[in-house]
C-alpha cells in the first residue's frame, strides 16, 4: 500500500516538474515503469496488503470482543485503517474504469 502511495506520488511530482510532455519523455517514463513492474503487479500487490490489514483489524476485534485483549482503541483504529484502505481501493478502481471507459469511447 505505501508502495502505490509513493508511487502516486512520485508520479504526481515528475507531472508537475516537466509541465510540457515530450514524447521521448513519456516513452521513456514508461519504459523505466515497465522494468520495474506493471500496474497490475501494484493492484496485486495492494489487494493482498488491503486485504492482510482487514484480517489483522477483524482478529484484533475478535480478541477484544472475547476478553483476551483491552485495546479497544488499537482495534478500532485498525478497523479504520482496514476502512479507509479499502475506500481508497475503490476510488483507485473507478478512476481505471472511468479512463478505460474514456479510452473506448475514443474515435479510432
Amino acid at each position: 500500500m505505501q508502495a502505490m502511495t509513493a508511487s502516486f506520488e512520485s508520479m504526481r511530482v515528475a507531472g508537475s516538474a516537466s509541465a510540457p510532455y515530450s514524447v521521448q519523455a513519456v516513452s521513456a517514463s514508461i519504459d523505466g515503469a515497465q522494468a520495474k513492474s506493471s500496474f497490475g503487479t501494484y493492484l496485486d500487490d495492494a489487494l493482498h496488503a488491503i486485504d492482510a490489514r482487514q484480517h489483522a483489524a477483524a482478529a484484533r476485534m475478535q480478541e477484544v470482543d472475547s476478553g483476551r485483549s483491552d485495546d479497544l482503541v488499537g482495534a478500532m483504529l485498525a478497523s479504520q485503517d482496514a476502512t479507509l484502505s479499502f475506500a481508497m481501493l475503490t476510488q483507485v478502481r473507478n478512476k481505471v474504469v472511468a479512463a478505460l471507459d474514456d479510452l473506448l469511447k475514443m474515435p479510432v
